[in-house]
C-alpha cells in the first residue's frame, strides 16, 4: 500500500481539473508551479484520476471547456470593446488627439497638431488666428516634430506592454500593479505616466462594490481571546495566521469558501470549497494549511471572527491537537479582521467582475486556478509588489543568511 499524500482530496481534484481546462496548451510542469507540487506529482494526480473515471470523462471536459472557451470570449470582446480605436471611453466620442477638433483638445498640443493637420487647406495665419495662437510658436512646434515622434512611437510601445500584462493578469491589474510588473520586467518608468497612458487608452484595473455582511456569531459559544489586535504584521513565517469565509453565487444555489491566510507573505495556504457552511468547512481549510506547513505548526496565532464555525467545540479540539492558539476579534468589526475581508475582496473583483458563475465545476475551477495565480504570480503591495512565493522566497534567504552570518 502507497504512502498517503499530504494532499487533501479536494486539492487534488482542482490541481487535476486545473490542468485539463488547458486543453493540452500547458504541460505539467508549467501547471505544477503554479499549484505548487511537481509536475511529475501532478502527472500522477491525473493518470489516477483517469483510471478511477475510465473513459467516461469525455463528455465532462467537452463541457467544461465550452465554459471556458464562452468565458474567454466575452472577456475578450469586452477588452476590444474597451480598445476600440478612435473612440472615447464611455462616452463614444471622437478619440482625443484624432483628426476631429473636439471639446477637450484646447491644449497646446492639440492645436498645433490641427494646424499640421489642415495648414494646406486653410492656411497657417489663419488657422493661428482663429485658434489664438502664434506662428512663431508653431515654428517651435515643427521644429521638434522628430523628437515628439520618437516619444510617440515609445508611448505605443508602451501601451502595447500595458496591454499584455493587463490581459495577462485577465484584466485584474490596475496602476500601481501594472507599474510594478513593468520594473519587473527592467523598465525605467515613472507611476503617473503609466497612470496617464492607460487613462487615455481605457485601460483599468476591477473594482469592487461593498459586500454584505455574512458572519453569524454563536452567542452561547465561548470566545477566544484577541491576540492580534488589529496588528495584521509578522516577522517571521507560522506566526500569526488569519481565516474567513465567504460565499459566491453559482446560479440559484452558493459556494462557500474558507480560507487560510499566514500574515507574514500572505499567501493561502489552505482553502475549501463546499455548498455548506458547517465547521468542516473552516476545519478542511486549516488541515490543508497545516500540511503545507509540514505539519510543525505549534504555537501559531489563528484569528478569525467569532462565526459560528469558528467558536465550535469540534473546530477547537482540532487547533489543539495542531498546538494551534484561537484569537477572535469583535463582533461585527470587520477591521479585527481586514487582512482576510481584503483578500476576499480582491477574488470577488477579480473573477466576478459583472458575472454569474452557471456551474459549480466552473466555479470551482476559476476560484482554483485564481488562488493558484494570487500565490505565485500576483503582486502584493504590502509585499513591495512581489507575490507571496516570492516574498517567502527572499524571507527564508535572508533568514539562512543571517544564521550563516
Amino acid at each position: 500500500m502507497g504512502r498517503k499524500s499530504p494532499y487533501p482530496a479536494e486539492f487534488r481534484n482542482d490541481a487535476v481539473a486545473l490542468y485539463r481546462a488547458a486543453g493540452g496548451k500547458r504541460t505539467y510542469a508549467a501547471v505544477a508551479a503554479d499549484v505548487g507540487v511537481t509536475g511529475e506529482t501532478l502527472r500522477s494526480w491525473v493518470r489516477q484520476a483517469d483510471e478511477l473515471a475510465g473513459r467516461g470523462t469525455r463528455g465532462e471536459r467537452a463541457v467544461e471547456s465550452r465554459d471556458e472557451e464562452l468565458a474567454r470570449l466575452r472577456a475578450e470582446n469586452n477588452r476590444l470593446r474597451k480598445a476600440e480605436k478612435g473612440m472615447g471611453t464611455r462616452a463614444r466620442d471622437p478619440a482625443p488627439g484624432g483628426p476631429v477638433f473636439r471639446c477637450g483638445d484646447e491644449g497646446m498640443t492639440g492645436r498645433w497638431d490641427f494646424i499640421s493637420a489642415h495648414r494646406a487647406d486653410f492656411g497657417v495665419k489663419r488657422l493661428c488666428r482663429v485658434l489664438q495662437v502664434s506662428r512663431s510658436g508653431f515654428c517651435r512646434h515643427l521644429t521638434s516634430a522628430e523628437s515628439r515622434v520618437a516619444r510617440r512611437r515609445d508611448e505605443e510601445e508602451l501601451v502595447g506592454e500595458i496591454r499584455e500584462i493587463h490581459a495577462s493578469h485577465q484584466g485584474t491589474y490596475g496602476v500601481r500593479r501594472v507599474h510594478a510588473e513593468l520594473r519587473g520586467f527592467g523598465h525605467s518608468v515613472n507611476r503617473k505616466r503609466v497612470e496617464r497612458l492607460m487613462r487615455i487608452n481605457g485601460i483599468e484595473g476591477r473594482h469592487l462594490r461593498r459586500r454584505k455582511r455574512t458572519t453569524i456569531p454563536d452567542r452561547l459559544a465561548p470566545p477566544a481571546p484577541d491576540l492580534v489586535q488589529r496588528d495584521v504584521t509578522a516577522r517571521q513565517l507560522n506566526e500569526k495566521w488569519c481565516g474567513d469565509i465567504t460565499y459566491v453565487q453559482v446560479g440559484g444555489a452558493w459556494l462557500y469558501l474558507a480560507c487560510v491566510i499566514d500574515i507574514c507573505s500572505r499567501p493561502v495556504l489552505g482553502w475549501s470549497m463546499a455548498s455548506h457552511m458547517r465547521a468542516e468547512l473552516v476545519i478542511d481549510a486549516l488541515k490543508m494549511a497545516v500540511a503545507a506547513r509540514g505539519g510543525n505548526v505549534g504555537g501559531v496565532i489563528f484569528h478569525a471572527d467569532r462565526g459560528a464555525q469558528y467558536t465550535a467545540a469540534v473546530f477547537a479540539q482540532v487547533c489543539d491537537g495542531f498546538g494551534i492558539r484561537r484569537s477572535m476579534g469583535r463582533v461585527g468589526s470587520s477591521y479585527d479582521n481586514a487582512l482576510a475581508e481584503s483578500f476576499w475582496q480582491g477574488l470577488k473583483r477579480e473573477t466576478m467582475h459583472h458575472r454569474l458563475f452557471s456551474t459549480m465545476r466552473q466555479a470551482r475551477l476559476e476560484i482554483f486556478q485564481w488562488l493558484t495565480y494570487y500565490n505565485a504570480r500576483r503582486r502584493h503591495s504590502a509585499l513591495n509588489h512581489l507575490s507571496p512565493v516570492e516574498f517567502e522566497q527572499q524571507h527564508l534567504r535572508a533568514a539562512k543568511l543571517s544564521i550563516a552570518a
